[in-house]
């Protein structure tokens, strides 16, 4: 149905990919991966991919895939950032070695890494700004999360190295996450347009081997900036 209404409301035949959103590990990966092969094999899908899942369900996914003989997750869509290395731990081989292209979405921090929550800033308007404004909510946790002490620690010490590499720290951030052999491309959003051109500035840029070296030194030093 969720299939119907999307070809229905983007006006189209198929979808080219097709991801699941969030992992449910009570439910049978048989059940998942049959009814996705169905729509794969009807047409109206090209290729699956997951979102938000960890090494044991997209290893127990890919596994079912094989033993059922059906259409198998091509990619998965988690948050990696500079800020949030987690990916790397375990996922990163798993996408090596079985070719899953990671999606990274935030690459940003949730717009962390530009800088503007430094020094206390609370730009109006900005995400974290209204969340913290919502007091007992899970917004709260997310900004204190994403927007805490180590965080911005540091986000300024990469603002810092963006700086003397001549770019906006946008653009580093945003060519660092596409530079990693298991992704395939970089997911980002932006709330005004003129947010892009820093972004785009990173198409094409590969991030020299100092400045790479620079950025695994600070996320060495502070570990799990974001938890």
């Amino acid at each position: 149905t969720a299939v119907e209404e999307s070809l229905r409301r983007l006006q189209t035949d198929y979808i080219d990919l097709y991801q699941t959103h969030w992992p449910d590990h009570g439910l049978a990966y048989d059940e998942t991966m049959e009814v996705l092969d169905e729509l794969v094999r009807s047409g109206k899908v090209r290729v699956l991919g997951c979102s938000n899942e960890t090494s044991y369900g997209l290893m127990k996914s890919l596994a079912t895939s094989e033993r059922l003989g059906v259409a198998r997750y091509e990619s998965i869509q988690n948050n990696f950032s500079i800020n949030n290395r987690r990916f790397e731990d375990e996922l990163k081989q798993v996408c090596r070695q079985e070719g899953i292209s990671l999606l990274p979405y935030s690459p940003l921090g949730g717009g962390v890494l530009s800088g503007k929550y430094l020094d206390g800033a609370r730009p109006e308007g900005a995400r974290f700004s209204r969340y913290l404004e919502m007091a007992g909510s899970r917004q709260v946790e997310m900004a204190q999360r994403f927007a805490g002490p180590r965080a911005l620690e540091s986000t300024m010490r990469i603002v810092a190295i963006a700086q003397e590499a001549g770019m906006s720290p946008v653009t580093l951030a945003t060519a660092w996450s596409k530079q990693h052999d298991f992704v395939a491309s970089t997911m980002v959003g932006v709330s005004k347009e003129d947010q892009l051109d820093d972004i785009f500035a990173a198409i094409d840029l590969k991030l020299s081997d100092e400045v790479m070296t620079a950025v695994h030194k600070v996320t060495k030093e502070i570990l799990y900036p974001m938890g």
